[in-house]
């Protein structure tokens, strides 16, 4: 088999993996703030404390995947294409 002929069904199956993931799991968790919804800081002795709400999620701790986010998009884009 040459190399093309190997790459091609290798980035079908990462292609396929993904879209199985976003589909059973629309939700990642934040890079942020780790799935907290906030921000760890630390107080004067150095114990943990809670920090600001995170911007990014929303204090949810969850965001959308990409892969769910241009699925969506596309969704929205043919329903009013097709009005």
């Amino acid at each position: 088999m040459t190399l093309i002929a190997l790459a091609i069904p290798c980035l079908m199956l990462v292609t396929f993996g993904y879209s199985a993931l976003y589909a059973a799991s629309p939700f990642g968790t934040c890079r942020k703030c780790n799935g907290f919804g906030f921000a760890t800081t630390t107080d004067r002795k150095g114990r943990p404390k809670r920090g600001k709400s995170c911007r990014r999620c929303r204090a949810t701790g969850k965001r959308i995947r990409a892969g769910r986010w241009l699925f969506n998009r596309a969704q929205r884009i043919y329903r009013e294409g097709t009005r």
